[in-house]
């Protein structure tokens, strides 16, 4: 039986407590010098595929503008927590099984070492499988998503939610994967309540989206487009659009291998009592793209 976010909440904090204790394991920034952060940065060429053998002077961090001086790289092996939002509303009609196909290959690389949650948006935000790396638990929430008929998605709802959950939460990524289609949203919060909300769990927003998303002449649709546009960029994530479900496997199973990827990337930061408004990793090289995101607990990257 399906159980919504109101019915998790006790259990919510329960697993938010015990995280906290779990995490302790884990040195996060602590162990860092006083003048130091770290940034979680996939590194891709021209065809999204992860590159290797990568060092200091490869990577240029920037603080408001300003470059900073690359210490340490290394790859990550930090656990994620993986929030993933998939639309089986009405409009998911004809996209799930491919769905389905996609984020069974996705969890069976990924569940090892992360937790993953699996999130659907017909009618509202509802778990289908709490944060886990049980990979058949997982495996049988992505066979109980079937299209909702005369449901509609709830996608800026079930951002807004899953964000609320990983503030609790303290493993060192965390990231956020909507598969949605471009049918209607119902939307009961707009950007300037949602993005804020993203940005203190500290995650980046890798959004597949399967169709033309032509339209965008309601606020719920333009609310809709401006995240799948800048909030996707402004946490260090990205959007893949597919026209046609074909290739959900594919671009599901790149993702997977780029943030399996991922490098640590400590560069030096100047005690001041401002925090930078924008944060921004690029690549010296060219014919590489580079997006990242602050260790969560150090602060916000743009």
């Amino acid at each position: 039986m399906r159980s919504t976010f109101r019915r998790h909440r006790a259990i919510a904090v329960v697993l938010g407590i015990a995280s906290a204790y779990a995490v302790a394991a884990f040195p996060r920034a602590h162990a860092q010098g006083p003048r130091e952060r770290t940034m979680f940065v996939s590194a891709v060429d021209q065809k999204g595929e992860p590159v290797e053998g990568l060092g200091p002077n490869d990577f240029a961090i920037r603080e408001d503008g300003a470059l900073r001086e690359v210490l340490r790289v290394s790859h990550a092996n930090e656990p994620i927590d993986i929030a993933i939002l998939v639309d089986d509303s009405a409009a998911s009609e004809g996209v799930i099984p491919r769905v389905r196909e996609g984020l069974s290959a996705f969890v069976k690389t990924m569940s090892e070492d992360n937790q993953i949650a699996i999130i659907g948006l017909a009618d509202r935000p509802t778990i289908l499988v709490d944060y886990s790396s049980n990979t058949k638990r997982l495996l049988d929430g992505v066979g109980r998503l079937w299209p909702r008929s005369r449901a509609g998605s709830t996608f800026m709802d079930g951002l807004y939610e899953v964000s609320r959950g990983l503030q609790k939460r303290e493993t060192p990524r965390a990231v956020i994967i909507p598969v949605i289609t471009d049918g209607g949203d119902f939307v009961y919060r707009h950007y300037e309540q949602v993005m804020p909300e993203v940005k203190k769990a500290g995650a980046a927003i890798h959004a597949v989206t399967i169709g033309t998303f032509m339209s965008s002449d309601t606020d719920e649709l333009r609310n809709r487009a401006r995240i799948l546009a800048e909030g996707t960029k402004d946490t260090g994530g990205q959007r893949v659009n597919l026209l046609t479900p074909m290739a959900v496997q594919s671009s599901l199973e790149r993702l997977a291998r780029e943030l399996s990827s991922q490098y640590k990337v400590v560069y030096g930061h100047p005690e001041s009592l401002i925090p930078p408004e924008k944060i921004e990793v690029s690549a010296k090289r060219q014919g590489l793209t580079m997006r990242g995101t602050l260790e969560r607990g150090t602060g916000t990257a743009k």
